[in-house]
């Protein structure tokens, strides 16, 4: 099949890539909620754990607010086809986002009447339940979801379970199972390099231990996820522009857009190279190499998904229904506006680096957790 370039790519679709792959690196927020129970033993120790992420968990909904935000300027059938029809799912990730946002401002406020305890299973909750639905999402990506479009774009959905269907593919579910896992690996990592864990070297070493056993738990999922979707039946596009059926689509995109073989290997042997530097030595800057490595595989997957002729929203029910950059992007004028407006990109990743700085300028101790919530704010 030819290859075809899109027009007004660039910027405007690549922001909405680019808010994706940084929100992966960012769930390391979600991932050390995950850990709390197991690393963190005494109240302290919680508080300490809390206390670090706490300055962190507001760049990570930002994040996701953003891409949600850009997601419906550059491609707005797939964010009325998707949240619109696959509800449950979407109404349930942002849920548990509330339930983040919640526990965070309230688990030590005086006089709460739930107890910390439940504001930490909220934190669980978040960050197992949330991270796997996303994944589950990002699944459909290559196996595809039960909607007719009508010739006016209206969304008839075939499943009365509304996006829940999704969950019982053992592929969607391998995407999401890894994005916890990963998740708790960067967490891990994350809270070694923020936290001064003078006197409190058993937390560091549990830590260590978290990042060891989560890396190992997560790589059968990113083996399943590899062995079946190299040889999947992916949908592309013909040229006369139908949606057809093509044997190893996924391969043939890694083939044909070396840029996204390149992210992927890169990103792997990064994240690797992260999850060893931390587990055989003393370093603790383990977070940048796999939290980049992350970004690149998160960039190539959803190149994968998209790239090269490639439906990156599948209709299992009606294959021209499938979305494409080509039938589900704005209108040239908004997307000429959103150009300039991603021109914009650089100053809030500036901005992200800018605050993450300020905010680490010195690791977190004990005396920094004495007379500060949960949220970071004294």
């Amino acid at each position: 099949m030819r290859r075809v370039t899109v027009g007004y790519f660039p910027l405007d679709r690549g922001e909405v890539v680019q808010y994706k792959t940084i929100f992966l690196f960012l769930t390391f927020v979600q991932g050390g909620q995950t850990l709390l129970w197991q690393v963190a033993k005494t109240e302290t120790e919680k508080d300490l754990v809390i206390n670090s992420l706490g300055r962190k968990w507001e760049l990570a909904f930002t994040t996701l607010v953003l891409f949600g935000g850009a997601m419906f300027a550059a491609f707005p059938k797939f964010y009325s086809t998707s949240f619109g029809g696959a509800y449950w799912v979407w109404v349930l990730i942002l849920f548990t986002f509330i339930l983040q946002a919640v526990s965070y401002e309230y688990r030590k406020k005086p006089g709460n009447l739930l107890g910390a305890k439940v504001y930490e299973t909220f934190m669980l909750v978040n960050g197992s339940l949330g991270i796997l639905l996303i994944g589950v999402a990002i699944g459909t990506f290559f196996t595809g979801a039960n909607f007719m479009l009508s010739s006016y774009n209206f969304v008839t959905w075939t499943s009365s379970f509304r996006g829940l269907e999704a969950v019982f593919s053992l592929f969607n579910l391998s995407v999401g199972l890894f994005l916890v896992f990963n998740a708790r690996t960067l967490g891990a990592m994350y809270l070694i390099n923020n936290i001064n864990c003078k006197g409190y070297g058993e937390l560091e070493e549990r830590l260590r231990s978290a990042v060891q056993k989560n890396f190992l738990y997560s790589l059968p999922f990113l083996s399943w996820f590899v062995v079946q979707v190299l040889p999947m039946e992916g949908f592309g596009l013909s040229e006369n522009g139908e949606v057809i059926r093509v044997t190893w689509k996924y391969l043939l995109n890694l083939v044909q857009v070396p840029e996204l073989a390149v992210a992927l290997i890169v990103g792997l042997i990064l994240v690797v190279t992260g999850v060893m530097v931390t587990t055989r030595s003393s370093a603790k800057y383990g977070i940048w190499s796999s939290g980049l490595g992350t970004v690149f595989v998160g960039l190539a997957v959803f190149g994968m998904a998209g790239f090269n002729n490639t439906a990156f929203y599948p209709s299992k029910v009606d294959l021209q229904s499938s979305l494409t950059i080509y039938n589900a992007s704005s209108s040239l004028y908004t997307l000429q506006v959103m150009t300039w407006v991603a021109l914009a990109i650089p100053v809030v990743l500036a901005y992200i680096v800018y605050v993450w700085w300020s905010m680490d300028r010195g690791k977190i101790s004990i005396k920094d957790v004495r007379g500060v919530d949960a949220s970071g704010s004294y």
